[in-house]
């Protein structure tokens, strides 16, 4: 079960570094002083929606390797909640709830992601001088390069805790 587990995280952790890439190129290519500034918006947003789609799937593997560390190795929680039920009462269960209802987290900031990301753009109100006041900026999820990889750290350093914890890494 170790070396399973070490070659999970070892995936989870590759996920992990070329989602932080991704993020990290799309921050550049919005720079006009660096030769990735050459970029067109359409390019910057797909590299942004790569990293993005790269965390969600580091995200579902990490729920599989915390599965394996509580000997769940057959099931595959596609969720955090199915993932918590199947590891009730364990402080790492208490961690990832807290995690994912604390507003900010990584966790929760994902679970914004991926429901901005399987859905369509709402539509936008056009500006005019009668409903100027009706405009408002977007609502939903920071979108950010920045922002992403705040999350991709703390998601990256909540593995490292949880490897420590269970002593295989």
């Amino acid at each position: 079960m170790p070396a399973m587990s070490a070659q999970w995280q070892t995936l989870v952790s590759q996920k992990l570094y070329l989602a932080t890439q991704l993020a990290r190129f799309a921050q550049d290519a919005g720079d006009p002083d660096r030769p990735q500034g050459q970029f067109s918006v359409t390019d910057r947003e797909a590299l942004l929606q790569g990293a993005i789609e790269l965390a969600l799937r580091a995200r579902r593997l990490l729920f599989r390797l915390v599965a394996q560390y509580h000997q769940q190795v057959r099931t595959v929680p596609t969720s955090v909640e199915a993932l918590v039920e199947l590891i009730a009462d364990t402080p790492d269960a208490e961690q990832l709830v807290a995690l994912v209802h604390t507003p900010g987290s990584w966790l929760d900031h994902l679970e914004q992601l991926e429901t901005s990301q399987s859905e369509p753009p709402r539509p936008r109100k056009t500006v005019s001088e009668e409903n100027i006041i009706a405009v408002s900026p977007a609502a939903g999820p920071d979108r950010s390069a920045e922002s992403l990889l705040k999350s991709l750290a703390a998601m990256k350093s909540f593995m490292t805790d949880l490897s420590e914890r269970h002593g295989e890494w």
